[in-house]
């Protein structure tokens, strides 16, 4: 995984981000749908993409 995702799971673990949060990352196209599913352990809700 990309330091990003890394960074943002950690966040994403310690409370700091909301699942929600993670999920514009993707939009934005910051993080993949496959590093979202890495982070949150759900799969990307729509299936799209970065």
């Amino acid at each position: 995984m990309r330091i990003l995702a890394e960074s943002i799971k950690r966040l994403y673990v310690g409370e700091k981000l909301t699942k929600a949060q993670v999920a514009e990352r993707v939009q934005k196209g910051s993080i993949s749908a496959e590093e979202y599913a890495y982070i949150t352990g759900e799969e990307y809700p729509d299936g799209e993409g970065a």
